[in-house]
Formats: C-alpha cells, sequence, structure tokens
C-alpha cells in the first residue's frame, strides 16, 4: 500500500513554518532567547504553541494547567489564548528559567493570567484536589520529567472537567520509544506511558507525530 506519510525535512518544514506560523514578537524574542540557552531543546516548537493556542479556542477552555514551564514559550502562547479572565496554572522547579518567563510574560500582558507555582508539579497538583479544584480545569499540557508523566497524567485527569483536555509532548521520544532494549528511565517511562495510555477508556485519545509528539488525551 502507497505510505500515509512523508518525511518532513529542513525544506518542508520550513515551507510549514513560512506558510502557517503567525508568531508573536514576544514568542519571537523568547524563542530567540531561549535558543542561546545550554538547554535550548526543551522549548517546544513553534508551530506546536501555535496548535496549542487552538485547541484553546476551540475548547473555549478558561482554566488550564501545564506541568513544565521552562522559559514560558507554551504558558504564552496558551495563556495569550485565554480569555482575559482566564487562569493557567504553570508549574515548575526552576528559578531562573521560570523568571525569564515571568518577564515575557509581563511583556506579552498576560502575566496576570498565570499563577506561577515553584514546586514540585505533583505537590501543587494534590494541593489543588485537595482544595476541592477536581473537574475545574478545562485544559493541561504536560513537558517534563518523563518518570514522573503517569502521576502528572492521572492528577491532571482528576482536575479536567468531562470533555477537557490533556495534552502531552515527547510521546515518540525522537524516536526512541522504538527501542525495545532501552536501559534508559526516561526512555521506559514514555514507554510505559505510551502503552498504558492506548488501554486507558476513561479517555479519547489520538497521537500526533507534531514536533516530538504530541498526545492529545480527551477526558471522557
Amino acid at each position: 500500500m502507497p505510505s500515509k506519510y512523508i518525511s518532513l525535512d529542513q525544506g518542508l518544514y520550513d515551507y510549514v513554518l513560512n506558510s502557517s506560523l503567525r508568531e508573536s514578537s514576544v514568542l519571537t524574542e523568547l524563542r530567540a532567547e531561549t535558543a542561546t540557552l545550554p538547554l535550548a531543546v526543551m522549548q517546544i516548537a513553534p508551530e506546536q504553541g501555535q496548535f496549542m493556542a487552538m485547541l484553546i479556542k476551540l475548547l473555549g477552555a478558561r482554566r488550564a494547567i501545564e506541568v513544565g514551564v521552562y522559559t514560558g514559550y507554551s504558558a504564552l502562547a496558551v495563556a495569550d489564548a485565554l480569555p482575559d479572565d482566564g487562569l493557567l496554572i504553570a508549574c515548575d522547579i526552576n528559578a531562573d528559567t521560570a523568571a525569564i518567563a515571568q518577564r515575557y510574560w509581563q511583556q506579552a500582558g498576560v502575566a496576570h493570567k498565570v499563577d506561577l507555582r515553584l514546586a514540585p508539579a505533583a505537590e501543587t497538583l494534590q494541593a489543588l484536589l485537595d482544595e476541592g479544584q477536581a473537574g475545574s480545569f478545562d485544559f493541561a499540557f504536560i513537558d517534563a520529567d518523563k518518570t514522573g508523566y503517569r502521576d502528572y497524567y492521572e492528577l491532571c485527569l482528576a482536575l479536567l472537567r468531562p470533555g477537557g483536555l490533556v495534552v502531552v509532548d515527547n510521546v515518540l521520544w525522537g524516536g526512541a520509544v522504538l527501542n525495545t532494549q532501552a536501559d534508559d528511565d526516561d526512555t521506559r517511562a514514555i514507554q510505559r506511558f505510551n502503552a498504558q495510555l492506548r488501554d486507558d477508556r476513561r479517555v479519547d485519545l489520538s497521537m500526533l507525530p507534531v514536533a516530538d509528539g504530541l498526545s492529545l488525551i480527551r477526558k471522557r
């Protein structure tokens, strides 16, 4: 049978960006600054941010969660798409990179929508549940330590309303998910997470080959 996909080389990827990316000047500036950092690879792709902003608008989301902020690109894309009285709970543990994020959120005029929680994300999410906020969020984005994915997912799922959406990044892990002999914790964690998610009947699921792989998970 003919292939149902094409390889995305640099030329075609540039075409995608040139034909569809509507990145704000603040997002462009933040992406450029992040590119100078040693761990710049941790930043999401720009088309990914735009895609998540589209999801926020399609959902009519007002309350969102992010697990893993880094320098704030994805949070900025999401917060900008939320209504003016919307809320994004942003979870991270690195004060230095979060300071970069806060500077750009302020510059973009979305800082009032972002509640940054500098603490282990599982603790922050559990605290929200303990406060009685189960089922009160519309959207969650998980892009943090891979060994924590399962716990973050379960906590976010409890916090989401029925019909809410969890988006999980790096589910293809640079292709390493195909390595059945992988012996590193991150790869094994993603492999286990993907396998468990496939059989989770509490949700609807679609894995997309966007950037390093995105799983879209709708709570039933």
